[in-house]
């Protein structure tokens, strides 16, 4: 007896999803509507569909299954806010403020440490790093935990409609959110690469700030990977700044969220030989380090 349940951004989605997961033809199975989908205002608050569908043969077994990770990928792209790759203007101008802001901020921390110390006439065998007060967790320590946030509530929504099993932990100050995720299916929020935490932390900086007057950042992570992905950026940079001075060649990496292009950017910084800049529009906004 074979069934299966799922969600999708429509009926045909989730039908599509399920047809997947028992390996069957449309024909060869009956489909039960569970929920209607609905697009919401704006693309907020929009809700998914749900099916049950059933193989003819062996009509009965009604086990809800708990979605994989390529469903949830086909959810989120199927989503209102993901519907376009490109971020709305007010959006993407807050995340270049924030960057150069932040650039900026590093450059002077790294001025003032620099009068205290000798500077190196050769960048070779040296291992640059993020500043403490450059690093995620610094900023994340000071924050204060709440409950009964808005973001907690739009997570523990998904998590139901996804089918998976996980917990939420909120600190939030004046300008940034943090929402620590915990549970057993940690590793399919987390998905390849982090792919699938940084679509869910989109959609929930879009709910923190839909009403906001002040951009307010928002990270999600789970399993620390945002600072196990830190340090993974930091030996990538310098790595690549070494390859960049032997081959005296520029190295454009591959698209990052602002953060990220932030970490590669503080850690080279101090760098006598190479230097970096970002080109292209969210989310295809690439680093590019370059000899001096």
């Amino acid at each position: 007896m074979r069934s299966s349940e799922k969600w999708g951004v429509d009926v045909e989605t989730a039908v599509g999803l399920a047809l997947k997961d028992l390996k069957l033809e449309r024909d060869e199975v009956e489909v039960e509507v569970l929920e209607e989908s609905s697009s919401g205002f704006l693309g907020i608050g929009s809700k998914l569909a749900r099916v049950r569908v059933t193989a003819k043969e062996d009509k009965g077994n009604n086990v809800k299954e708990k979605a994989t990770f390529d469903d949830i990928d086909a959810i989120l792209a199927g989503l209102p806010e993901n519907s376009s790759s490109k971020l709305p203007d007010e959006v993407r101008a807050e995340y270049d403020k924030y960057e150069a802001e932040e650039r900026e901020d590093a450059r002077a921390r790294e001025k003032a440490h620099a009068k205290s110390r000798k500077n190196s006439k050769s960048s070779k065998n040296k291992k640059y790093d993020l500043s403490v007060e450059d690093s995620m967790l610094y900023e994340v320590k000071k924050l204060d935990p709440v409950q009964g946030h808005p973001v907690e509530a739009f997570l523990r929504d998904i998590a139901d409609k996804m089918g998976i099993d996980l917990d939420f932990s909120v600190k939030a100050g004046e300008e940034l959110v943090f929402v620590e995720i915990t549970g057993k299916d940690t590793g399919t929020i987390i998905g390849k690469r982090g792919a699938t935490l940084d679509a869910v932390q989109c959609l929930a900086s879009y709910v923190v700030n839909k009403e906001n007057g002040k951009y307010t950042r928002v990270i999600l992570d789970a399993e620390n990977y945002r600072s196990k992905r830190e340090k993974t950026l930091v030996n990538l940079a310098n790595r690549l700044a070494g390859k960049v001075e032997r081959t005296r060649h520029s190295v454009t990496l591959e698209p990052m969220n602002p953060y990220e292009r932030k970490v590669i950017h503080c850690t080279l910084q101090n760098h006598p030989k190479v230097k970096t800049r970002s080109e292209g529009k969210d989310p295809y906004r690439k680093v590019i380090i370059e000899l001096k």
